[in-house]
């Protein structure tokens, strides 16, 4: 699967930001949403190749949207990879257990990033 549509997942519009260039200036489509209900809109509209997930978000956190998106067979063929802050072992193995294919830790590094992408396309 080539890898070109990214929605991004994130409360902070600084982190948002951050993504949304450095997968621009890589030649990805970028759409992003504020919390899992603006999610769930941006899924229904146009289903993305992958999906960058923050955890803590207000309401539905980035663990309980990931189960949601990958128990949806519509949407279970879309790769998500976990982007958070929350950097402890335990935490990523939950996150991989709701359905991520993969984790990365904020601040992201950009050619750690590009690299998961790429090992998913």
């Amino acid at each position: 699967m080539t890898i070109r549509n990214v929605l991004i997942v994130d409360d902070s519009k600084t982190e948002i930001m951050f993504l949304s260039e450095m997968l621009k200036k890589a030649g990805y489509s970028v759409t992003s949403a504020e919390n899992a209900e603006d999610a769930h809109r941006r899924l229904e509209a146009a289903k993305p190749d992958l999906i960058l997930m923050d955890v803590v978000m207000p309401g539905q956190n980035g663990f309980q949207l990931t189960r949601a998106i990958a128990r949806d067979p519509r949407f279970a063929d879309v790769p998500i990879i976990m982007c958070t802050s929350k950097n402890q072992e335990t935490d990523r193995v939950w996150g991989m257990r709701q359905g991520a294919r993969d984790y990365i830790t904020k601040p992201v590094d950009q050619a750690e990033l590009m690299a998961k992408i790429k090992a998913l396309g």
